[in-house]
């Protein structure tokens, strides 16, 4: 069964480079990526029962931020537990730190390689 990733950003640029890097993973079933160009939308759809296996956001976004966004995941039940990382320009100690109170378990800075993105996927959702 494919695991499922959401990924929040207002930048149509950032959700089609990381549509590409996933690719090989996703025409091989192993994961699903459904992409969020706003923050509320995604909460909409968790409220209505969407469940993700890693949700991917972005920081500073119009709508709400990433931190704002993480903090509303944690509070619906059937996502409470799931990973949520950041794929940010962000990149100071203080923002990082925000982001571990608010649950965050990793953090990717802007602009990304698709290794990296790759490297931390893997690693959270334990993909070989």
């Amino acid at each position: 069964m494919a695991k499922k990733i959401v990924l929040v950003d207002d930048s149509a640029t950032v959700l089609m480079t990381a549509q590409m890097a996933l690719e090989d993973l996703i025409a091989k079933g192993v994961v699903q990526l459904d992409t969020f160009d706003n923050p509320k939308v995604l909460v909409q759809e968790v409220k209505n029962g969407m469940v993700y296996d890693l949700c991917i956001t972005d920081i500073n976004m119009p709508q709400m931020n990433g931190f704002d966004l993480a903090k509303t995941l944690k509070a619906i039940p059937n996502v409470r537990t799931k990973p949520i990382i950041a794929l940010t320009t962000e990149n100071s100690p203080q923002m990082k730190t925000q982001g571990k109170s608010v649950g965050l378990v990793g953090w990717l800075t802007k602009p990304f390689t698709n290794d990296k993105l790759l490297m931390a996927i893997k690693r959270i959702l334990r993909i070989r």
